[in-house]
């Protein structure tokens, strides 16, 4: 069988040329194919298989035969002319491997010549140094002989007479060196007086010049036996654990590595970084040059600084029982600080302004049976809900108090929602019960509807019905509390670092930054170092709920901390840690964060949006206002009562808070920006005064939050646009219409209805289609001007810049007056 399998194979005649063939296919269906006719590959053995085919074929061929394995189209003149080609390429293929080895010979002696020559160097420098060497001790020598001839000159001249010289032979010998000294000494003394001036030194010593002193002799030996013992050996390298935070100034890094700077910054330029030691760089570069120094890279984070706090952990056998933290909570003027007062038998209701709670107060109360509990009463207006989210926070028992009158209120349920969102048992007091009308049944009946139920409804809340005014049932609510206190069994280590809570905070004009805080683990004693929120300080005191110093404060006690940097966030948790470095450290970490945080809320805005608002603002009025309190809670309780007032004309915007007195600072912000000042029980200082009376800035004092929300919202009512309203006086009737030269048309008319008054505004009616608004131009009865007509009474009318009257239009007349609005 061919290769072909019986099909004709695809060609032209007539040799290798180019050309058509035309394709028939089914259906009639043709096709031209450009054919073209090329060579085979040849393949040509190699020089192994050749050399062998040609030892086993002894008998050579002066040609070889065309055989079957001979390819096609192929002239021996071609395969001649291939195989020559074949046998240069290897030979080309030898030579270059030759040329290769050859070089590679060369490159070998010329390393071993290098080095040879290299070797030849270090000992010629060897040599040299050894040279050196013995020539410093031989001139140590002669200079320690020198200086111990110079020391007893005399003894040999004494020892002379005594007995003969045992050695008479070196006797000529001293005396030749004799004057060489001589010479040697007067040249230097000659070479000195050339050189410069003579010295009082120079003067006074017998050989012209200072000595070397002891010391200085027995360091130069040191330093000469040290080389001689120790060579060039170097100290070894000491490798350390160097730190590496996210970033680190080139200085830092390194002082932390015990390296010169000028190396690191050497070694910062080698890598490419033209840096100098002031300047800051990332933590990988300071890992390579670590690395390359020879020290082993710790990686840390900024975050790491925060560590140090959460150290401690607290054993069973160290937690002792500490005293429960009972919050009192309800609607504002339902008897809470009254019924504190009744429990602690003071009169701190006395001291508020409008009887209302203003601040959280913290109070230790201690019970007939020994037993000691720490009460927190919360403000109950409405403004100051952070306040009592963050008393239920820090808190294990919450007394809701709710007036056996007025029953369940707004900041009722908001209280009984921040004691179910912080988890804590719930006590409820129904107070007020000595009132006539009081009615407890009915607030049991309505706690059920925020799913409080109490022991009486089969629930498993305590409720106690108590009045804060005689005192009954003072007792049992003590009793109620004591027992909640001991189902939940609370302990605390007191042996530990302190942790607390920040439940108020103000800065007083004498004391400073102040921070009233519920140790809640550890001890907090005076002189301890800690950090709470973005604030770091040292306790320079301790204040209890009594106003008495106090060494030390353990868990459950509210004390007044003094000692702080600045006025910290109510809230805030404080820690106790153990240098000031840490908690500054801490205190400015925080501080960068926060910043880091407003900045990036700052830049997520894009164009687009400050556009939106910018735009959505244009028709808005803002009445700007600068807020300063007391304390830290009373300050964001009014920022966040003042943000809620406005709509969609008019809002407040408050360019500053703050704690303290208020400063001419303030005043100067104030008069920037036309804002009035709001003081919440503090005053301004004497210069703050002079300055606003100077300026004309408005300062108001409040010391009671109703008051001071009640005026915010007068003032931006008045920024209130007045509501327009309009007021139907009269109607009249147009009986015919007159041509009037240097007037118009003027409608002679028959008020029909009320009164037409020139002043007012018309329109006119056509079919009960308002036609035209305007005023009139001109209102007479018969030919004299008047200023109104009476129902049932003929005039004439003219409208300004309108003439298209007919008989029959209706003219309305009406009045327009302003009403002021106010804010809801």
């Amino acid at each position: 069988m061919s290769d072909n399998d019986g099909k004709k194979t695809l060609g032209l005649r007539g040799g290798p040329r180019s050309g058509q063939v035309k394709q028939s296919f089914s259906h009639g269906r043709t096709k031209n194919v450009v054919v073209e006719t090329k060579r085979k590959r040849v393949v040509v053995p190699k020089a192994g298989a050749a050399a062998a085919k040609t030892s086993t074929t002894p008998k050579p061929q002066a040609r070889p035969a065309k055989s079957d394995k001979t390819p096609q189209g192929i002239s021996d003149a071609e395969l001649q002319r291939r195989m020559k080609a074949l046998a240069a390429a290897k030979a080309a293929e030898a030579e270059e491997q030759l040329r290769r080895q050859e070089e590679e010979k060369r490159r070998a002696e010329e390393r071993a010549r290098r080095r040879a020559e290299a070797e030849a160097r270090e000992r010629e420098e060897r040599e040299r140094a050894e040279a050196a060497r013995r020539r410093a001790e031989e001139d140590a020598r002669k200079a320690r002989e020198a200086e111990e001839a110079r020391r007893a000159p005399t003894a040999p001249v004494e020892a002379a007479p005594a007995k003969p010289a045992p050695q008479p032979e070196r006797a000529p010998a001293r005396k030749k060196e004799e004057p060489r000294r001589e010479r040697e000494t007067r040249g230097k003394t000659g070479d000195r007086r050339r050189s410069g001036k003579l010295t009082l030194n120079q003067a006074l010593s017998d050989d012209g010049g200072r000595q070397r002193s002891l010391a200085a002799m027995r360091r130069k030996q040191e330093r000469e036996r040290r080389k001689m013992a120790g060579g060039h050996q170097q100290r070894e390298k000491v490798v350390r654990e160097v730190q590496i935070p996210d970033t680190i100034v080139v200085q830092e890094l390194a002082n932390r590595m015990a390296e010169r700077s000028a190396d690191v910054v050497k070694a910062l330029m080698q890598m490419g970084m033209m840096v100098t030691q002031n300047q800051t760089i990332d933590a990988e570069t300071a890992e390579l040059i670590v690395e390359e120094f020879g020290h082993k890279p710790v990686r840390v984070s900024e975050a790491d600084v925060e560590q140090v706090i959460d150290t401690y952990e607290d054993k069973p056998e160290d937690l002792k029982p500490r005293p429960p933290v009972v919050t009192v909570m309800g609607h504002v003027d339902h008897g809470k600080t009254s019924l504190l007062d009744a429990i602690r038998k003071s009169k701190v209701t006395e001291t508020e302004a409008g009887g209302i709670t203003q601040h959280i107060g913290a109070y230790q109360v201690t019970t007939d049976d020994g037993k000691t509990l720490t009460f927190l009463d919360t403000p109950g207006h409405a403004a100051f809900t952070s306040m009592r989210a963050r008393g239920a926070q820090v808190t294990d028992i919450v007394v809701l108090v709710v007036a056996a009158d007025d029953s369940v209120m707004p900041q009722t349920v908001e209280a009984i929602n921040h004691a179910k969102a912080a988890g804590v048992p719930m006590i409820v007091a129904i107070n007020k019960i000595d009132k006539p009308g009081a009615d407890p049944d009915r607030v049991r009946t309505e706690l059920l509807q925020h799913e409080v139920v109490v022991e009486k409804l089969s629930g498993d809340v305590l409720d106690v019905e108590v009045s804060a005014k005689t005192g009954q049932g003072i007792d049992e609510l003590l009793e109620a509390i004591a027992l909640q206190a001991e189902l939940l069994d609370l302990k605390a280590n007191p042996n530990r670092p302190a942790q607390g809570a920040v439940i108020e905070a103000k800065l007083d004009v004498g004391r400073g930054p102040v921070a009233t805080v519920l140790v809640q683990k550890g001890t907090l004693h005076q002189g301890d170092v800690f950090v709470v929120g973005e604030v770091w300080g040292k306790v320079r005191a301790l204040i209890n709920d009594r106003g008495e110093r106090v060494k030390e404060a353990g868990p459950s006690v509210p004390v007044e901390v003094l000692g702080l940097s600045a006025t910290p966030e109510a809230g805030d948790i404080l820690n106790v840690v153990e240098t000031e470095a840490q908690a500054r450290e801490i205190a400015e970490y925080r501080q960068e964060k926060a910043k880091e945080a407003r900045a990036a809320a700052g830049a997520a805005t894009t164009l687009e949006q400050l556009m939106a608002k910018a735009k959505a603002d244009e028709n808005v009025k803002e009445l700007p206002v600068v807020v300063k309190a007391d304390v830290q809670g009373s300050a964001e309780a009014i920022v966040q009562a003042l943000e809620k007032i406005g709509n969609e004309e008019v809002r407040v915007r408050v360019l500053h808070s703050g704690v303290g007195a208020i400063t001419e600072t303030d005043v100067g912000l104030a008069e920037a920006s036309g804002a009035p000042i709001i003081g919440f029980n503090v005053r301004a200082n004497a210069s703050a005064r002079k300055a606003a009376q100077q300026k004309g800035v408005e300062i108001r004092y409040y010391s009671v939050i109703y008051d001071l929300v009640d005026d915010i919202k007068k003032a931006a009512s008045g920024l209130l646009s007045a509501e327009v309203r309009e007021k139907f006086i009269g109607y009249a009737q147009v009986k015919q219409v007159f041509k009037v030269s240097g007037v118009g048309k003027v409608a002679g008319c028959i008020v029909t209805e009320g009164v037409a008054r020139r002043s007012a505004g018309v329109r006119l009616l056509r079919d009960n289609v308002v036609i035209h608004e305007g005023t009139l131009k001109t209102l007479k009865r018969f030919k004299d001007e008047v200023r109104e007509v009476q129902s049932g009474q003929e005039c004439g009318m003219a409208f300004e810049n309108y003439d298209d009257i007919r008989e029959g239009d209706v003219i309305e007349i009406f009045e327009r007056e302003e009403v002021e609005r106010t804010l809801d």
